[in-house]
């Protein structure tokens, strides 16, 4: 099974990061309002960037890092690579 983290930007232009296992579904659940309190006010979101991990604790380690970071860090990281 693959696990991925994600960072997504919002129509307010914020991030949200988080953890799924199926970028299109979550991404799906963000846009219904069903992801999180986060992002369903701030609908539409798209998954701009993720990287995939073999369990899911590496990839919630990689989100817990990432969530940690300022603003700046993640803009950093997003133009390096993107989804």
């Amino acid at each position: 099974m693959q696990h991925f983290f994600y960072i997504a930007r919002c129509c307010d232009n914020s991030l949200y990061s988080g953890y799924t296992v199926n970028l299109e579904k979550r991404e799906a659940q963000h846009n219904l309002g069903k992801g999180a309190k986060y992002t369903a006010a701030r609908k539409p979101v798209k998954i701009i960037y993720s990287e995939e991990f073999e369990s899911k604790s590496a990839a919630m380690q990689r989100e817990a890092e990432v969530k940690s970071w300022k603003r700046e860090a993640k803009e950093k990281l997003l133009r390096k690579k993107s989804v």
